[in-house]
């Protein structure tokens, strides 16, 4: 058994790799692809009301998505994986990774804008001096300062940057060179070297003044980069991770990343979300086993019977029921005050949780129902919603699957030698039976990860359904991608632990 759960431990790593792939790579391949969020940040626009390419330019910069797909996918996983490379990232006092420095973006450069002495000149012109800090909190707060300075000159950079390639496709256009622009509307640095230059066109002016103000930003870059980086290299800040060769490889938590449209840790938005659909589904999933198996049980054990006919009509009844339309009527009739207004319409507690006790009592006023109680009094519903379809397909599941086992040769010389129809139900029948329970059984775990997502969406309950259908709105790729490995790892550690169980439950299955 060992050697097998090693293999398949090791043959979940390049599993885990050509899903969270394919995944990235449809994500950036769809319309917009990873820019898209930056619009939906934004507010569908640029936040200064200027032009919409400098706004993306920046949003671009500051996730590295002018990289490669295939370089982006490589720093992604680079981040999730816990095997890191190169040099170790930083923990701040908030929890949140720092890594080194990005280089500043390249330089455009095209026929007779700037000399190029000058511009070998100026790329090595000295940085300023990093002295290290006395003591930590002071090393802390000064990486803080040249942070910021870093930021700010990055991003002047990256406008100026923008700038310039919308000026050169003015240009181009205006000289009929309009096939070097691409279709953001800019010239690339890569078609700015095959730019005729004529020196006489009006549009010349804008593109010289804008060569001139992205050179000397990106000198500032360059230097306010290498200050930061030298003060990254004096560790100010605790070191993630186990260094296993220093400076090369490491070992430390995966970095799950930064919510783009929320700007916030994607880690902090999940903690937030899982535990409340943990325990909606914690509660749904033995509500649906407690009465389906049994259920299922008894109606193979009588088969034909009034049991069996009427149970197996009203959990087919009940599947038939979209859920959407369940839950729609649940907040109509049951919790509307116009009809009965039995059950909150949403959420998972009254606006005065926070204040109430914590079991119910008699108070003041007369009796109180306390938080548990509160809590509990709007899961009913969501409850409900989720139970109900599951009933139908594992009560049938378990009744096809016992019926089968009804009819074997080892049932019939049971009943021979006189074994009790308990016995032969319980023992015999029911854990031949288990197989097909067990693969059902591990199926529920992903479900539990990415939520019930028309039910949260119904019932205005904030879990991981709602984040992801939240998320795949506003495109925001970090939530997704995380999702997708949480989902992608426990399914594999589902399908792992179902082989493990068909072992127990049948001695007959063998992975030697």
């Amino acid at each position: 058994m060992l050697p097998y759960i090693s293999r398949r431990l090791l043959l979940m790593i390049p599993t885990l790799i050509g899903m969270t792939f394919m995944v990235y790579s449809l994500i950036a391949l769809s319309p917009g692809g990873f820019s898209a969020s930056a619009s939906a940040a934004a507010g569908g626009g640029s936040p200064t009301g200027g032009d919409p390419r400098i706004a993306e330019a920046r949003f671009r910069d500051r996730f590295g998505l002018d990289e490669p797909l295939l370089t982006q996918y490589l720093q992604w996983l680079g981040r999730v994986s816990p095997v890191k490379f190169g040099e170790r990232a930083q923990i701040d006092s908030t929890g949140e990774r720092i890594y080194p420095p990005a280089q500043p973006p390249q330089m455009i450069e095209f026929e007779a804008w700037v000399d190029r002495e000058q511009a070998k000149s100026a790329a090595t012109i000295a940085t300023a001096a990093f002295t290290a800090a006395p003591s930590g909190d002071e090393a802390r707060s000064q990486y803080r300062a040249f942070a910021r300075e870093n930021r700010a000159s990055r991003e002047a950079f990256v406008t100026s940057l923008a700038t310039l390639r919308i000026a050169l496709a003015q240009y181009a256009e205006a000289t009929g060179q309009g096939s070097l622009v691409d279709a953001r509307g800019e010239v690339q640095a890569g078609s700015a070297a095959s730019l005729r230059i004529d020196k006489n066109i009006p549009q010349w002016a804008a593109v010289q003044a804008a060569a001139d103000a992205a050179f000397a930003d990106s000198v500032k870059a360059a230097s306010s980069r290498a200050s930061l980086l030298a003060c990254f290299q004096s560790a100010p800040f605790a070191q993630a991770g186990i260094p296993l060769i220093p400076s090369v490889i490491s070992i430390g938590a995966p970095d799950l990343g930064w919510s783009r449209t929320k700007n916030r840790p994607v880690i902090s938005l999940i903690l937030e979300a899982l535990p409340i659909t943990m325990l909606i589904n914690l509660i749904a999933f033995p509500l649906i086993y407690l009465v389906a198996i049994p259920t299922g049980m008894l109606a193979a054990a009588r088969r034909g019977s009034w049991f069996d006919v009427l149970s197996g009509g009203l959990f087919i009844a009940l599947w038939s029921i979209p859920v959407v339309w369940a839950g729609v009527l649940a907040i109509g009739f049951l919790a509307n005050n116009q009809y009965l207004g039995l059950f909150p319409v949403a959420g998972l507690s009254a606006t005065d949780a926070s204040t109430m006790s914590f079991l119910p009592h008699m108070g003041a006023n007369g009796f109180e129902r306390g938080w548990l109680l509160d809590m509990g009094w709007h899961l009913v519903l969501p409850v409900v919603c989720l139970v109900y379809a599951g009933f139908a397909v594992l009560s049938r599941q378990t009744r096809a699957a016992m019926l089968d086992n009804f009819n074997a040769d080892y049932v019939r010389t049971a009943k021979a030698k006189g074994v009790s129809r308990r016995d032969i139900v319980m023992r015999h029948v029911f854990r031949n039976s288990l197989l097909p329970l067990i693969t059902m059984f591990v199926s529920i775990f992903p479900s539990m990860l990415s939520g019930s997502v028309i039910v949260e969406k119904i019932f205005s309950i904030p879990g991981m359904g709602s984040l992801m259908l939240e998320a795949i709105g506003l495109h925001d790729s970090e939530i997704m991608l995380a999702n997708t490995v949480m989902i992608g790892c426990v399914t594999l550690a589902a399908l792992l632990l179902a082989d493990i169980l068909y072992a127990v439950a049948d001695p007959r299955v063998s992975y030697a």
